[in-house]
């Protein structure tokens, strides 16, 4: 039983891992219909934004529940500002803006950084015990995160006035602007709160899986698959495929091995869209948020 126990835990926290990684890309794509080919690049400065805060005496948890999402979100409301914002409705070139973003800030934290991996940040959680067995007591506490910021966006979006403008900004711009909404401000802060949902979830992957310039590369394929494979629905659509694709990643990993993991991940997707082109809420939870 504690066996199970322990196996369990680690395939919920594959499933949150998937959805923290994409919640943020759901709302820029998913809402916005902008192909963020930075998205790996801003959960990178929220890694880095937590190591140099950190190295700076900063406390780890105010580094990364607010220092990180605050830079980050930032940091896209300057891009939409300077870039996105011309852009919009030209999806091609909203790819090719992105990928030459996602290369420049590559180029820019290797060019203050270094190459190499950054300073190792601790997990400021250790290990619990489940009967015979250990398992980390931060990657509980990232699981309950997930389910936390996963509600507090639907509060926001559901709840809130700056909800209903944003979803109805997205869906009719025109309406919306006619109506007097200020539509140009709607779109700066929505990409603003993708984007630091972003650093949210680099900042607290930070101690688990490192930081390196690179490391937006690790993370953009999964977020791009969970959220496709989601459909429509954001929030919705990002749950239901990162718990399908996570749990398959975690039984074939435990079975197999991490690389046939990846490979059972990829696989399902590629199964999933084969069977279901729009998504899983194209074809479930068509109403849903």
């Amino acid at each position: 039983m504690d066996f199970i126990l322990a196996l369990v835990l680690q395939i919920i926290y594959g499933i949150a891992n998937l959805a923290l990684i994409g919640l943020g890309l759901a709302i820029i794509f998913g809402m916005m219909r902008v192909i963020n080919l930075a998205h790996g690049e801003f959960l990178m400065l929220g890694g880095y934004t937590v190591v140099v805060s950190t190295n700076l005496s900063a406390n780890i948890w105010i580094a990364m529940l607010v220092l990180a999402p605050v830079v980050v979100g930032i940091v896209g409301v300057i891009v939409e500002r300077l870039l996105i914002r011309f852009l919009y409705g030209r999806t091609v070139d909203t790819l090719l803006a992105t990928w030459g973003l996602s290369l420049l800030l590559v180029g820019l934290v290797t060019a203050i950084f270094g190459p190499q991996t950054a300073t190792t940040i601790s997990a400021p959680i250790g290990a619990i015990e489940i009967g015979a067995y250990a398992s980390s007591g931060y990657e509980l506490f990232l699981i309950l995160l997930t389910l936390a910021v996963f509600g507090a966006v639907y509060a926001v979006l559901r709840y809130t006035k700056l909800g209903l403008l944003a979803r109805g900004t997205m869906q009719r711009a025109d309406i919306a602007a006619t109506l007097g909404v200020s539509t140009s401000r709607i779109y700066m802060i929505t990409f603003g709160l993708g984007s630091a949902v972003a650093g949210l979830a680099g900042g607290v992957l930070a101690p688990i899986t490192g930081v390196v310039p690179t490391i937006g590369a690790t993370y953009i394929a999964k977020a791009f698959i969970t959220v496709i494979s989601g459909g429509t629905a954001i929030l919705a659509g990002t749950a239901a495929a990162a718990s399908l694709l996570g749990a398959m990643n975690g039984i074939v990993t435990f079975l197999t091995g991490p690389t046939v993991g990846e490979v059972a991940l990829l696989g399902a997707a590629i199964i999933l869209l084969r069977l279901m082109p729009s998504g899983i809420t194209g074809r479930f939870f068509r109403r849903s948020l």
